[in-house]
């Protein structure tokens, strides 16, 4: 169990999502947090990463994974596909 709120959560999200930024662009893509909501991360790939059939391992074992070693353990990373902003509770 996250014992902090998904606001909490936001400023060492950024930090992280700001670590790894770098690695994204160097392969044309970008990331930008949409939103938190119960410790459940949401950001959209941007870029190249679109239709990259490598975005899902970049999320996973690239931005997920810093996530869960410098925040917490169980902290989870969805991509938000384009369009889906608004539509966060259909997506998982």
């Amino acid at each position: 169990m996250i014992l902090f709120s998904d606001e909490e959560l936001k400023p060492a999200v950024e930090n992280v999502i700001e670590k790894v930024r770098p690695s994204i662009k160097l392969d044309g893509g970008d990331i930008e947090l949409i939103d938190i909501i119960n410790g459940v991360v949401f950001v959209q790939l941007k870029g190249a990463c679109i239709g990259c059939a490598s975005s899902g391992t970049t999320l996973k074992f690239g931005v997920e994974r810093q996530m869960k070693a410098l925040i917490h353990p169980e902290i989870s990373v969805m991509n938000v596909p384009i369009g889906w902003e608004d539509k966060l509770d259909q997506l998982g």
